[in-house]
């Protein structure tokens, strides 16, 4: 049963991060049927951004205490009905509405998926239980872009709009046959959660993830500039890459999840000089488009290492508050995202895109700096506790 409920757990994260993602490749539909511009049409992106990075760590807090099964029935519930309407609303705003509703219950939903999968195994083996639900995320970031835009472009705006919802109730309705009853056994109270926030590994974790998720994300925003500009490579096979990269994120997926539940301090300690190494030659063979192909998958594995990463670095830091925990992480992340790719823009407009780089490598040291001292702050307490028992 522990396979079949991390299975559909993974498939609703799946379901939840194709709605937040898939619309991208079908912004320029949404902006040819509603009369807006494609400007506009990207508010229905970076609106659920925003209200995701809002609601990360408040939403989980408010629903710790709710059933999970439960609380995740609301939430596909809410996905499903919102997709409906949006699919056929005749006018822009009331698009833009429905997709600002699920994106309050986000969070609730992919954090509970997270502390459910971690639980449902031995404490060694969480992070490997984990990372298979992080594969929906991957998933719902690298497939649903090309899969809505091709359904779309086949057949009309709406019905690729209403794919978001079918997934979404395929979802829901294998959580209501399959998903056993998921009671809260020690319900925190809500002091008890944000009292992890007095904790100054807790502030270290938040600004190490916002700043690794910010040097992935702020160059892989200019990714495909960096293709066509600087190795001049031509649109088809700029969409293979960026697609092999996806994949890649999947297979990062899996080996975090081993490396975390085997050697997890010294993976994440030496993951940012892996990730440093692949900005480097980047930047001196990013030219070339054999050297490109090969970093954009090893690059994409990281990637997705990252991700993994980021939610148990964060999970560590709180482990009583694991439904926060994973909030924080959510909103941490998106954070990351926003400043990384203006940090990384600010290299592009004032020096070139093969400069985007240098402010993934800024991220990184900065990251580094952040997982360093909070390594060294747990080593002196676990120094002093030994000391005390001695003593």
């Amino acid at each position: 049963m522990k396979k079949g409920l991390i299975l559909i757990l993974t498939i609703g994260v799946f379901s939840i991060i194709n709605t937040e993602m898939g619309v991208v490749g079908i912004l320029p539909l949404v902006s040819e049927n509603y009369g807006v511009t494609v400007a506009a049409a990207g508010l229905l992106v970076s609106m659920f951004a925003l209200v995701v990075a809002v609601s990360g760590p408040t939403m989980p807090l408010f629903f710790s205490g709710v059933n999970r099964k439960k609380a995740m029935i609301l939430v596909l519930s809410v996905f499903t009905v919102c997709n409906v309407i949006s699919a056929f609303a005749t006018n822009f705003p009331v698009v833009l509405i429905t997709r600002v509703i699920p994106a309050f219950f986000q969070p609730v939903y992919v954090s509970m998926a997270m502390s459910v999968a971690g639980s449902s195994v031995p404490e060694k083996d969480a992070p490997k239980a984990v990372s298979k639900v992080m594969m929906g995320v991957s998933a719902g970031m690298v497939l649903g872009v090309p899969i809505v835009s091709y359904i779309a472009n086949m057949t009309s705006l709406r019905v690729g709009m209403l794919f978001f919802a079918a997934v979404n109730a395929a979802a829901l309705i294998a959580t209501i046959i399959a998903v056993p009853d998921l009671p809260v056994k020690e319900k925190l109270s809500y002091g008890s959660q944000l009292s992890v926030l007095k904790e100054s590994r807790t502030w270290l974790s938040i600004f190490g993830v916002m700043f690794l998720n910010g040097s992935v994300f702020g160059v892989y925003s200019y990714l495909s500039e960096y293709m066509e500009t600087v190795t001049q490579l031509s649109a088809g096979l700029i969409s293979i890459l960026l697609l092999v990269y996806g994949l890649s994120n999947m297979l990062g997926n899996l080996i975090a999840g081993r490396m975390l539940s085997s050697r997890p301090l010294g993976f994440v300690v030496t993951f940012p000089f892996l990730l440093a190494a692949v900005y480097a030659v980047l930047f001196f063979l990013g030219c070339f488009t054999v050297p490109m192909a090969v970093l954009t998958f090893v690059w994409g594995v990281l990637a997705g290492a990252a991700a993994n990463i980021n939610q148990y670095w964060l999970a560590t830091a709180a482990p009583k508050a694991p439904d926060f925990a994973n909030g924080l992480f959510l909103a941490s992340t998106n954070l990351g995202t926003t400043v990384g790719t203006s940090v990384c823009g600010f290299f592009l407009s004032r020096m070139g895109t093969q400069y985007i780089v240098l402010g993934g490598i800024l991220f990184i040291a900065c990251a580094f700096v952040l997982i360093t001292m909070r390594v060294r702050s747990e080593k002196r307490v676990q120094s002093a506790g030994k000391k005390l028992k001695t003593a």
